[in-house]
């Protein structure tokens, strides 16, 4: 008796559900036509590596063939196009090869186009939703000191004439607007002294120079510190502020600016 030898599946295939799909293009893109490469070309490259052969295989869009592989594709070949229109294609599921050619092995996929998956984008929108909240939590109870230093990151000397209620709106407007962003900028353990030694340098107590090479004391001219190449001098401050000697003279700026 013999034995049916049994179609091996290509990896990316297992699991395959059969259904209508939906392509659009990235970045909110909607021209109102756009052609995407069907077939491999030295200027289009369309090849998949098969990691189970150990070779490149090259791909293209037959709509009269049911693999999207050219050696496994028979007889005279019927060549399609891709065409988005205003951004989105819609395939049905009796067109198995050109799905996919999108889903699994098209090199463009997550970077010219993306396929919809409703559940994917739920998810991606309940974690940005979950990350807003955080940040704005965290942003309302910080006091208003640490709000500055924060706020200054991005509004630089502007917000020395804010008024503390200007500065907590300042605040959560920018952790609804980029929570990840401001979540960084929260836990940065520079930012307070960054925003003390901006202070100082608005009050005189500290001076940069002109070239934003060097920090002095504003009394007598004393130099403090000699900013490295290609820092940003109150970044460059405040990592100093931390070490044996710079942290004798925040202390002092501290006294000062009370």
């Amino acid at each position: 008796m013999t034995q049916t030898k049994q179609k091996s599946v290509t990896v990316p295939e297992k699991n395959w559900e059969i259904k209508d799909r939906t392509y659009l293009l990235t970045h909110d893109k909607t021209p109102l036509t756009y052609r995407l490469a069907s077939r491999h070309s030295t200027r289009y490259p369309l090849l998949w590596f098969d990691e189970e052969k150990g070779e490149q295989r090259e791909l293209r869009y037959a709509t009269n063939q049911n693999s999207c592989f050219v050696d496994e594709q028979k007889g005279e070949s019927t060549m399609g196009h891709i065409v988005f229109e205003d951004g989105v294609l819609t395939v049905g599921k009796q067109q198995q090869n050109l799905q996919k050619l999108l889903s699994l092995y098209h090199p463009r996929i997550g970077s010219t186009f993306n396929e919809f998956e409703p559940h994917v984008i739920a998810e991606n929108e309940v974690e940005k939703i979950h990350a807003e909240i955080d940040a704005l939590m965290f942003a309302k109870e910080l006091d208003i000191d640490q709000a500055e230093a924060i706020l200054r990151v991005e509004k630089g000397t502007s917000v020395s004439k804010m008024s503390s209620k200007e500065i907590k709106r300042d605040l959560l407007l920018m952790a609804k607007k980029n929570p990840t962003a401001f979540m960084a900028i929260a836990n940065d353990e520079n930012v307070g002294l960054r925003n003390i030694a901006i202070k100082a340098s608005e009050d005189g107590i500290i001076k940069l120079s002109q070239d934003q090479r060097t920090f002095h004391w504003g009394s007598n001219n004393r130099k403090l510190l000699t900013i490295p190449f290609d820092e940003n001098p109150y970044s460059a401050i405040a990592s100093w502020f931390k070490t044996d000697e710079g942290v004798e003279v925040y202390k002092t700026i501290q006294k000062k600016l009370q």
